[in-house]
């Protein structure tokens, strides 16, 4: 009858390569459902051994240096996942075949069974300007094939009069006039410059946006982006669209709405920056990986993204803004028009600003509120599209969907301050009239 241990018969005196042997192998694996006396049991993987040798060697040429260490690297790995699956094949033709065809095919190759094998998911090609590249290649651990967590985004937002959400998803409405950092480490800085929206108002909105990117290895050299009010260029300042050469394209300028909306996407730290123009003032949004965002000295604790706004800077009170105050504020005005409040110029009421907002931000969360809250305040309607836009801004780069929307205070605490408020109406209005 021959040689039991003969992958394909005759093989050894016809010469044949052994990558012959190998297709025939798949084949038979192909074929092997569709005999009625052959039952494979699902957790049997025979088939998915036989299919990942094939893809090892498949582009192996014998007439190259290095073949034989390269086929018994693929013919170990064959066999130890056969080995591991040699409990859920027992009675199955095609699994018995492979490993009377393994043990054929190691003799004829002088394949000793211990050593190296090949990895059925080679490693990807690293790219070093490309942060998920080098993250994805440090993910596993040597040894042990755990796998490291995948990075953790953070994502901070400004808008409005203005309105700040922090890397930890804090909400706050401030002043800060004038130049204020809000992201320094050792990969980025931005920094925004806040002007007062009306006389006799504390609210700020920004008119100016530097982002500075340094310099990182080969990725790219240091580079500036600056946009003022009605100057959003498609372009840092030194007139180029991109870090780096244009093969790694590791940083990049990429203009969406001439005017408008400019995106800069830094591949080389993960880094996405929406800066936006509605109205008169300019909006920003930045997502960034949580390790370079927290790469930093004691020097750059000044970070109105990391920290939020000091205090002494702070217009809500705990993330909740005093809409019925400013309903209130707006009813003054009617009673005494030459009052200080009536130089802010405001054509909102309570309502009708609630109204305008309604219009594109159907979730009452804190991004209504703000919007209320800035008609208010300016009178200005293209605050509805900035609290709009920067809503927009956070479903398209804030990492986690159930954190899209916030909301303020309880519809308890919510009534006691309309309370409050209508009995402080009452009051001023009884010593006015």
């Amino acid at each position: 009858m021959g040689r039991a241990g003969s992958c394909c018969p005759g093989a050894e005196r016809l010469q044949l390569p052994a990558s012959l042997c190998l297709l025939l192998l798949g084949y038979l694996t192909l074929l092997a459902p569709l005999g009625k006396s052959q039952v494979q049991t699902p957790q049997c993987r025979i088939q998915k051994c036989t299919t990942d040798f094939v893809s090892l060697t498949s582009h192996l040429n014998p007439s190259l240096d290095g073949f034989d260490a390269e086929f018994c690297k693929a013919l170990r790995a064959y066999s130890g996942c056969t080995h591991r699956t040699s409990k859920s094949c027992r009675g199955n033709l095609v699994f018995h075949s492979a490993l009377l065809g393994i043990s054929d095919l190691m003799s004829q190759r002088n394949c000793s069974k211990d050593g190296p094998t090949s990895s059925t998911h080679p490693a990807a090609p690293i790219e070093p300007c490309n942060y998920h590249s080098r993250h994805q290649h440090q993910a596993t651990l040597p040894g042990t094939g755990a796998e490291l967590p995948r990075p953790i985004y953070l994502f901070c937002g400004l808008f409005g009069d203005p309105h700040l959400r922090t890397f930890k998803d804090q909400f706050q409405t401030c002043k800060v006039e004038g130049a204020w950092p809000l992201i320094d480490n050792n990969y980025l800085s931005v920094q925004v410059t806040n002007v007062p929206v009306v006389l006799g108002s504390s609210a700020t909105a920004t008119n100016k946006i530097t982002i500075i990117f340094k310099p990182y290895q080969e990725c790219t050299d240091q580079k500036v982006y600056q946009a003022v009010t009605d100057d959003l260029p498609a372009a840092f300042v030194d007139g180029t669209v991109m870090g780096g050469s244009s093969e790694m394209r590791s940083l990049l300028v990429v203009e969406k709405s001439p005017g408008r909306h400019v995106e800069l996407h830094a591949a080389y730290i993960g880094v996405t920056v929406v800066v936006r123009q509605l109205g008169r003032y300019l909006t920003l949004a930045v997502r960034m990986p949580e390790e370079l965002a927290m790469a930093f000295d004691e020097t750059q604790d000044l970070q109105l993204c990391m920290n939020g706004c000091p205090s002494s800077e702070r217009i809500d009170q705990e993330g909740h803004l005093q809409l019925p105050m400013l309903g209130l504020q707006q009813q003054l005005q009617q009673v005494r028009p030459g009052t200080a409040t009536a130089q802010r110029g405001s054509t909102f009421s309570l309502e009708s600003a609630s109204s305008k907002c309604r219009e594109q931000l159907e979730v009452k969360d804190i991004y209504f509120h703000s919007c209320v809250f800035d008609l208010l305040t300016t009178g200005d309607a293209n605050f509805t599209s900035a609290a709009y836009n920067a809503l927009k801004d956070v479903e398209m780069l804030h990492p986690k969907r159930e954190h899209w929307h916030i909301f303020s205070r309880s519809g308890a605490q919510k009534s006691s301050s309309a309370a409050i408020s209508a009995l402080l109406l009452c009051l001023l209005m009884a010593v006015l009239l």
